[in-house]
């Protein structure tokens, strides 16, 4: 299926440059509207650009899970790294200029205008209903997990106030093809976001295939669901997805946590059965900047980073005695590394299946269900394949606990804590430093913009 995908995207770019001189090529961005995304094979080009724009390091390949990680997170990591942007982050001394904060914002909507382009032109796609389906569902899969990091890294959090009227992110759904006063949007309500939001992920669930290879799935889409229904409180809803992920029998808990992990220096750059959504990153294309802020080289081949996230001793002392999560860590000189990301050319996990796990016995727990599973048995499959006893009864706090330990450093926590109203290394949950700044190359140019409160 992949090869087909890629023989065809290859045959594409053939006839699309047959009669050009080799040195004499247009740049993609210049290739004039009237001439653009004519045939099914331009269309299906533009979505694989939006695929290399998702996992560009600003995006999925690494930064907004970084940025989740080290976002005031001082109660276990210690970031003694020299990129000023990455230091006031964890910090907390983030400024309107941050680079990082303006390459993720702009990396997003450029991927998103890309999909826009692609779900504009569906009628070009005429070889089947499936291929249109398809193709179509891993638009909008891609413009609604934008659009979830977006508004959760630059707006409050759901139900942090009144979700109507709080400033989330400009919703852009048409192409930009040109600069007009109609550009210059304004940020559409929190609301109003995961509206959209919804709607499209919960349509991208019926177009997609159960099986996609490495792109979007009908999994990828239900879970991604599971995720902001879970961050709304919307506990039936996060259910229902998760179980629709585990329930499906497209994905398979890894029997041992170790193989989660080193996928390029031990299995081929090929994902676990648990994967749901991630990022391939070969030798050859992709680029993984957890690894690159969090890993570190051991002096075993393949493993590298620049060290700059140290995992404190604080945060290791929370793992019970032989618990293969808590010992998953790596001492290089005086420091602990975790070992998830030291993998050079290690893939990117998006969503894996142990959070729908966790997901699911958290809210059968809440709304005291059994829906799947009961909330003990969803809890002790994670328990027991780190190695722990199981649990005689399970409560909030223990299913919250694993969902900690079993997601750290995968840029989930920061979220965890906001929707449990949780203290985030001594900071409120709602402390608007724990949210990044509109950037003021984006406030200089559209003055339709409001910036967010501690930046004023």
């Amino acid at each position: 299926m992949i090869m087909r995908r890629i023989l065809s995207i290859c045959l594409a770019v053939v006839f699309l440059t047959a009669c050009e001189k080799k040195l004499d090529l247009s740049p993609t961005q210049s290739i004039s509207q009237e001439n653009a995304l004519l045939t099914e094979n331009d269309v299906k080009v533009t979505l694989i650009g939006a695929y290399d724009g998702l996992q560009s390091v600003t995006l999925y390949g690494g930064d907004i899970q970084v940025m989740n990680e080290l976002l005031g997170n001082t109660d276990n990591i210690l970031f003694t790294g020299t990129f000023a942007g990455l230091a006031d982050i964890h910090a907390l001394e983030i400024t309107v200029q941050n680079t990082f904060a303006r390459d993720t914002w702009q990396a997003a909507y450029n991927t998103i205008n890309r999909i826009n382009n692609v779900l504009t032109a569906l009628d070009k796609v005429t070889s089947s209903e499936d291929e249109r389906n398809r193709i179509e569902g891993e638009a909008l899969f891609i413009r609604s997990a934008l659009y979830f990091e977006l508004v959760k890294l630059y707006a409050k959090t759901w139900g942090d106030g009144d979700n109507n009227t709080n400033p989330g992110v400009p919703l852009v759904l048409t192409p930009t093809t040109g600069i007009t006063e109609e550009n210059y949007v304004s940020r559409n309500s929190v609301a109003e976001v995961y509206t959209k939001i919804i709607t499209d992920l919960t349509r991208a669930e019926t177009l997609l295939p159960a099986s996609n290879t490495i792109f979007a799935s009908k999994g990828a889409a239900a879970a991604m669901l599971s995720r902001i229904a879970l961050m709304q409180g919307e506990y039936a809803a996060a259910r229902d997805a998760a179980n629709r992920v585990i329930t499906s029998g497209e994905y398979q808990l890894e029997t041992n946590f170790r193989n989660l992990w080193y996928l390029y220096m031990n299995n081929g750059g090929a994902n676990p059965a648990e994967y749901i959504f991630s990022m391939t990153v070969t030798q050859q294309d992709g680029a993984n900047s957890l690894n690159t802020y969090f890993g570190i080289s051991t002096g075993l081949a393949g493993t590298g980073g620049r060290g700059d996230s140290k995992i404190l001793s604080a945060h290791i002392n929370k793992y019970e005695e032989n618990d293969v999560r808590g010992e998953f860590f790596v001492q290089v000189g005086a420091n602990f590394y975790t070992q998830k990301h030291l993998d050079i050319f290690g893939n990117v996990p998006v969503v894996r299946l142990a959070e729908m796990y966790l997901t699911r016995a958290e809210a059968n727990l809440r709304l005291n269900t059994t829906v799947g599973a009961t909330p003990l048995d969803d809890v002790n499959e994670i328990r027991e394949r780190a190695g722990l006893e199981p649990l005689a009864a399970a409560t909030l706090q223990n299913i919250l606990n694993e969902r900690f330990l079993e997601l750290a450093f995968e840029g989930q926590g920061l979220s965890d804590a906001k929707r449990t109203r949780s203290n985030w290394s001594g900071r409120p949950w709602n402390s608007e430093l724990l949210i990044l700044p509109i950037p003021q190359r984006e406030m200089d140019v559209n003055k339709n913009l409001v910036q967010n409160e501690a930046y004023d």
